[in-house]
C-alpha cells in the first residue's frame, strides 16, 4: 500500500471550486458559520461525497459524516476532516483542506479499488472558528462531551441568533445525537498557520502537541461624558482602561516568550461618538501556551493587572473567561502513523507543536488523534493573503491516506 497516491489536481480543483463560495476581492473567503454561504459549502461537499458512494449523516450539532463502507461495518471508523466555516478575512485553506483532503483520501481508494478493514469517513464539524458564534470549536465540543448539547445550540452571534436556530434555517439541524460514536482514529490535515515548515523546508509536520488557551470577554463600565467641558481629572473613560488592558496584554505575551501568544481581536467602543467621553468598552483576550503552568500565571496576571486599572481609573468590570482548552498530547500511535507515514512517501518532515486551536484537540479527549501540517506560505493565516503550494498539499494528503490505511487496516 506504500505506493498508494492521491490525485493532487483533483484535490486543488475541489479546493479552488470550493473557494469560489464567499470568494471576497482580495482572493480570500468570508464564509462565516451557518450563514447560506456555509449551507453552500455543505451542500457541495455532501453532494461531492454521495458522488463518491459515501453515505452522509448529520448530527444535531450539524456535524456531518460521509461513510465509505469498509470489509466489516460493525467495526469503528477511521475518519478524518476538519471544518467548512472561515473568518471574516479568510483564506482558501484553513480548515476546508482538511475537509477535501479527507474526501480525497476517500476518491483515491476508490480509483484504486482498495478495500480497508475499518470503514473510512470524511467529517465536517461546525463552527470551528468560533468567529461567528463563540467560543471556538463548539461542535467538536460538544461531541467529545466538553460542552452539552444545550450549551452547544444556545451559542449566539452579534445579533442574537443561536447556532440551535440558525442549523435548523440552513437545514442542517440532522437527527443523530451528538458523540457516542467510537472512532478507531481521527486525523486532521490542515495547513500550518505559522512559518516553521517554510522556514526549515520541511514538506511535512508531525503535529505532537497543541497549545492550550484561554478566552476572555471584558466590560468596562465608565461614564458617558462631553468631551469638550469634562476635566481630565474627572473622566471616568472606559477606553482608556481598556487601551492600558490591552497593552498589557501585549506585555504578557511578551514576557513568557517565545512560546506565548496573546492578543485582543475584537473591541466595541460605546457610545463610538468622537465628542463623547466612551462609557463602555468590550473586548476579548486570547491567550496561548504549551505549558498550563505558565498559561495559568498569564491568567493570574491579566486579572490582577484588570482589576487595579478598573480601581484607579473609577470603573465597574465584568470579567469572564469564556472558554478554556487545555494543552493537548496527541495520541502517540496515531502521530506515529503520521510519521511513518512520511518517511514512507519519501518526504522531509519534523515534530510540531501547534500554535492554534482544531477540532482534534477536542476529539482526541474521545478518540486517537493526530494532525498532518504541511507550509502556508510566508506562515500567513486568518488572512485573505492566505496561500499554499499545491505540491505540499498534495503531498499533505499522500502522508493523510497512507496514516488512515496504516490504522484502517490494523
Amino acid at each position: 500500500m506504500k505506493n498508494v497516491k492521491v490525485n493532487g489536481q483533483r484535490l486543488w480543483d475541489s479546493l479552488m471550486e470550493m473557494g469560489k463560495i464567499g470568494a471576497t476581492a482580495k482572493g480570500g473567503v468570508c464564509r462565516l458559520a451557518l450563514t447560506d454561504l456555509d449551507r453552500e459549502s455543505r451542500d457541495l461537499f455532501v453532494s461531492w461525497c454521495e458522488e463518491a458512494g459515501c453515505t452522509v449523516s448529520v448530527d444535531k450539532m450539524g456535524n456531518i459524516f460521509a461513510r465509505r463502507p469498509g470489509l466489516d461495518n460493525s467495526l469503528p471508523p477511521v475518519v478524518m476532516g476538519s471544518h467548512l466555516d472561515t473568518q471574516p478575512t479568510g483564506g482558501k485553506f484553513d480548515g476546508i483542506y482538511g475537509v477535501l483532503a479527507g474526501l480525497e483520501v476517500i476518491r483515491a481508494l476508490n480509483d484504486h479499488n482498495i478495500q480497508t478493514t475499518h470503514p473510512i469517513e470524511a467529517s465536517v464539524w461546525t463552527n470551528e472558528e468560533g468567529s461567528r458564534f463563540p467560543p471556538a470549536m463548539v461542535a467538536s465540543g460538544v461531541f467529545a462531551g466538553v460542552f452539552d448539547l444545550e450549551y452547544g445550540l444556545s451559542r449566539a452571534d452579534l445579533d442574537g441568533k443561536t447556532m440551535g436556530e440558525e442549523l435548523q434555517r440552513i437545514g442542517y439541524d440532522g437527527p443523530l445525537e451528538v458523540g457516542n460514536r467510537e472512532f478507531k482514529a481521527f486525523f486532521e490535515a490542515h495547513i500550518e498557520q505559522g512559518p516553521i515548515l517554510e522556514q526549515e523546508e520541511k514538506t511535512i509536520g508531525v503535529v505532537t502537541d497543541a497549545q492550550g488557551q484561554r478566552w476572555y470577554e471584558v466590560t468596562l463600565t465608565g461614564q458617558e461624558a462631553h468631551a469638550g467641558p469634562t476635566p481630565m481629572a474627572t473622566r471616568k473613560d472606559a477606553l482608556l482602561g481598556a487601551a492600558r488592558i490591552v497593552d498589557q496584554v501585549n506585555k504578557i505575551g511578551l514576557a513568557n516568550a517565545p512560546l506565548a501568544c496573546a492578543t485582543v481581536g475584537l473591541l466595541q467602543v460605546f457610545p463610538n461618538s468622537r465628542n463623547v467621553i466612551p462609557g463602555e468598552v468590550f473586548f476579548s483576550v486570547d491567550f496561548r501556551h504549551p505549558d498550563d503552568k505558565v498559561l495559568a500565571n498569564m491568567d493570574v496576571a491579566l486579572r490582577e493587572f484588570a482589576e487595579q486599572v478598573s480601581s484607579e481609573l473609577g470603573l465597574e468590570m465584568e470579567f469572564t473567561e469564556i472558554w478554556y482548552s487545555p494543552p493537548v498530547p496527541f495520541n502517540k500511535a496515531c502521530v506515529d502513523s503520521v510519521r511513518e507515514a512520511a518517511s514512507l512517501a519519501g518526504y522531509s518532515h519534523r515534530d510540531i507543536v501547534s500554535g492554534a486551536g482544531h477540532d482534534a484537540c477536542y476529539i482526541s479527549r474521545v478518540a486517537p488523534t493526530a494532525m498532518v501540517f504541511v507550509p502556508c506560505e510566508n506562515g500567513i493565516s486568518h488572512n485573505e493573503a492566505e496561500n499554499a503550494d499545491p505540491a505540499d498539499l498534495e503531498a499533505g494528503c499522500n502522508v493523510l491516506i497512507q496514516a488512515v490505511l496504516l490504522q484502517a487496516q490494523a
